[in-house]
C-alpha cells in the first residue's frame, strides 16, 4: 500500500513537471516563435546598408595607366640619314640613336580633314519622287518611241549590210578536191551457209494468190474465236 502511494506521489510529480495533465496523452508539437522572428539565414551588411548608399558616393578611382610607347618614324629617319650622307647600314643604326624620332598620336590625319562644303540650299532627307506621266501614258507615248526605235534599229541593220562588200565566189583547185575526195567503199553481203538460204514453197495449194490471201484475211479474223496455239483449232463457241 505504501508503495502504491508512493509510486503515485512520484507520478503526480513528474507529470506537474512536464506539464501534462493526468489522463491525456502528451502532445507531440511546438509551439511558434514570437511576431519578431525572422525565419532563415540572416546576412549581416558589411556596407552601412541604405542609409550609408543614401548619404554617401563612392566613385571608382581610374588606375593610372602606363604610358604608351611611340612608333618610330623610319620613314623620316631615312630621310635625314640620306640627306646626311650617310649609306651604309651601319651609319643608318649610329643615326637612328643619336635621331630617334617618334610617330606623335596627336597627328591624326581624321582631325586634319576639313569638313565638306555643302551647299546654303541643300535639303537633307530622301528626294521626293517624280510625278508619273499620265498624259504619255494616255497618248501611248511609249509605244511610240519603241516603235521608232525600232524602225531606226533595222534601217541601220539594212544599211550596214549594203556597204559590206560581196566576196567574190572561190572556186577549189584540183588539190583541193582531192583532198576532200572520199573513195566509195563496196559494201559485200555477208557470207552465210547455203542451207540457211532462204528456199521458196514446193507445192503451190491455192490456185492464184488472190484466194490465199482471201484465206488469210478469213484465217485473221477467226483467231479470236479459234482454239490451239496457232489458233486454228475447233471454234470455242458452237
Amino acid at each position: 500500500m505504501a508503495s502504491q502511494v508512493l509510486w503515485g506521489l512520484t507520478g503526480g510529480a513528474s507529470a506537474a513537471v512536464d506539464g501534462a495533465e493526468l489522463g491525456k496523452p502528451r502532445e507531440r508539437s511546438y509551439s511558434l516563435p514570437g511576431v519578431n522572428f525572422n525565419y532563415g539565414l540572416y546576412i549581416r551588411g558589411l556596407d552601412g546598408g541604405v542609409p550609408e548608399a543614401i548619404g554617401h558616393w563612392n566613385v571608382f578611382r581610374q588606375q593610372p595607366t602606363c604610358p604608351q610607347e611611340l612608333t618610330r618614324n623610319y620613314i623620316a629617319m631615312n630621310c635625314g640619314a640620306v640627306k646626311a650622307g650617310l649609306v651604309t647600314a651601319h651609319e643608318n643604326v649610329l643615326y637612328r640613336k643619336l635621331n630617334d624620332i617618334r610617330i606623335s598620336n596627336k597627328d591624326d590625319r581624321r582631325l586634319r580633314k576639313e569638313p565638306p562644303s555643302i551647299p546654303r540650299n541643300m535639303t537633307f532627307g530622301i528626294q521626293a519622287r517624280p510625278s508619273t506621266p499620265f498624259f504619255d501614258l494616255l497618248q501611248h507615248r511609249y509605244q511610240q518611241l519603241w516603235v521608232q526605235e525600232q524602225k531606226a534599229t533595222q534601217k541601220a541593220l539594212k544599211l550596214e549590210k549594203k556597204q559590206k562588200v560581196a566576196l567574190g565566189k572561190l572556186y577549189e583547185t584540183r588539190s583541193c578536191q582531192l583532198r576532200k575526195y572520199k573513195p566509195p567503199v563496196k559494201l559485200d553481203s555477208l557470207w552465210s551457209m547455203p542451207h540457211y538460204q532462204k528456199v521458196g514453197p514446193h507445192l503451190h495449194t491455192f490456185p492464184t494468190e488472190a484466194d490465199r490471201q482471201r484465206a488469210l484475211k478469213a484465217h485473221r479474223e477467226e483467231r479470236a474465236v479459234r482454239q490451239g496455239t496457232l489458233r486454228m483449232g475447233n471454234y470455242t463457241h458452237p
